[in-house]
């Protein structure tokens, strides 16, 4: 995961140097810093360092449609460079975007690497302070309803009227959206998402996303989700239930989070959650249990520095009983 993009309670990059040139506005921002992350307690932590430096152009034609372009610089030793599907390391180059719209009909990005598809930006959107109760480098993370991260993919935002926000995404690749337990994606996948924050309502925002993933030739996967969060005042609540649907199969499966986050001040938050998997919803034939994870986390923010910790716990990791794993993370970041 991107320790950069990591929402906790404010954002992490800052402006390092602005300048205009061809009538464009170039921005480098960039963060770095160092955790220690254990996913198993029977195994010793590990340290390790995350960085990035994102240089980023953006302007307007003279007929006014906005354009932008980003790439990133990410010092991660697993990084594939321009070609994530290589089992080898080729350069540092990470994500990368180009990008262009109007205020009107909105704004089409195709993203090289990186990206996130419709339903992927929603698969877990209930409040946390730093990280999702199902991961911390852990296998628990297997289990996840998402419509994942992918190279070569269009995303589609549209205006936001009367608090309703639509986004859209269309890919080819064949080997890009995770969307569950060993489900790599083979062919084409697409989805489509609603974020409504009714102007009626201060506090309260609702998600749906759906997608269609096809995981052969004959085959392919029903996706969806569905969410609410509610702020009041400093405490932020929410709810989210998801489910993937194998066609010509009847091994479907179904998760269901819960969380609170307290902003103890504008430096502070804590967040509590809790998550259920049930892989295998057919039957309980096949010995599969519900995973269950829970876990707490804290962040504080001050001036471009960001300290998170974050503690979870998994029981019945990828439906099995014997395996029960304690997670942690403890990190510090600077934006810069």
């Amino acid at each position: 995961m991107n320790k950069l993009r990591k929402i906790g309670v404010s954002a992490l990059a800052g402006t390092l140097v602005a300048f205009s040139a061809n009538a464009a506005d170039w921005n480098v921002s960039g963060s770095a810093g160092f955790e220690l992350n254990t996913g198993n307690e029977k195994n010793a932590s590990t340290w390790y360092q995350y960085d990035s430096v994102k240089i980023t152009a953006s302007g307007q034609t003279e007929s006014g449609i906005n354009v932008s372009a980003m790439f990133e610089l990410d010092g991660n030793s697993g990084d594939k460079g321009f070609n994530p599907t290589s089992s080898t390391t080729s350069s540092s180059f990470d994500d990368q975007m180009v990008s262009f719209g109007t205020d009107t009909l909105g704004t089409l990005q195709f993203w090289g690497h990186g990206g996130s598809t419709a339903l992927g930006a929603y698969d877990d959107v209930t409040p946390k302070a730093y990280e999702e109760v199902w991961d911390i480098g852990t296998s628990a993370d297997a289990n996840k309803i998402d419509g994942g991260g992918t190279q070569d993919m269009l995303f589609y935002t549209s205006p936001t009227i009367s608090g309703v926000t639509l986004t859209a995404s269309y890919t080819t690749e064949t080997n890009g959206s995770a969307t569950g337990p060993s489900d790599a994606g083979t062919g084409q996948y697409n989805d489509w998402g609603l974020k409504i924050a009714p102007e009626m309502v201060e506090g309260l925002t609702l998600y749906y996303a759906q997608g269609t993933n096809e995981t052969s030739a004959t085959a392919e996967d029903d996706l969806s989700t569905y969410a609410v969060t509610y702020a009041y005042g400093p405490v932020t609540v929410g709810y989210q239930k998801s489910e993937l649907d194998r066609s010509g199969s009847t091994n479907d499966d179904e998760s269901e989070s819960m969380s609170i986050a307290y902003a103890v001040n504008e430096n502070l938050s804590i967040s509590y959650g809790t998550r259920e998997y049930d892989e295998d919803t057919s039957s309980d034939a096949d010995g599969k249990k519900t995973q269950e994870d829970t876990g707490f986390a804290v962040s504080y923010t001050m001036g471009g520095v960001s300290i998170v910790a974050q503690q979870n716990s998994h029981d019945n990791v990828q439906g099995t009983d014997a395996d029960d794993i304690e997670s942690y993370a403890l990190g510090i970041s600077f934006a810069f």
